[in-house]
């Protein structure tokens, strides 16, 4: 599934759309350069999942936990790891499989750690705040609709 968003407010928009159909366990992981719009769309699910507070990314705590909304959100950002080993040591890898929705920035920096079953998010910059968001469920991922904005 392929949505065009021609603002940040579209972007926020389907994230909030997104995060409806969200389950716990669920692990979404997002792609794409830095200033792709993985945090701006990572703020909308957060919003769609009742989230309350500034959302920031987490490249210097790893991960930040908001438990405001109907599910926990574990926002990850895996940028300054070495390896899936940090994860472990820190424990945080059982939040990937938790009672909550986990979203992971940069998950190429420890795959070890990936589950079998993601929601895989891909944005790529169009213009200055435009972006193609292209979603693939992978393994036993539930289905999920396209969001009607």
């Amino acid at each position: 599934m392929t949505f065009h968003s021609h603002s940040v407010e579209e972007t926020h928009e389907f994230g909030q759309k997104l995060a409806a159909q969200l389950k716990a366990g669920d692990v979404l992981l997002m792609l794409g350069d830095m200033g792709a719009g993985k945090s701006e769309l990572t703020r909308g699910i957060a919003r769609g999942l009742g989230v309350t507070g500034y959302v920031t990314s987490p490249t210097f705590t790893i991960m930040q936990l908001h438990d405001s909304g109907r599910l926990p959100l574990y926002h990850f950002d895996w940028y300054r790891l070495e390896s899936a080993e940090e994860l472990y040591e820190l424990s945080m890898d059982e939040y990937l499989y938790g009672d909550g929705v986990s979203i992971v920035e940069w998950p190429s920096r420890a795959e070890e750690a990936i589950p079998e079953s993601y929601l895989q998010i891909t944005l790529t910059p169009t213009g200055d705040d435009a972006r193609q968001i292209d979603i693939e469920s992978v393994g036993a991922f539930h289905p999920i609709d396209e969001p009607e904005l």
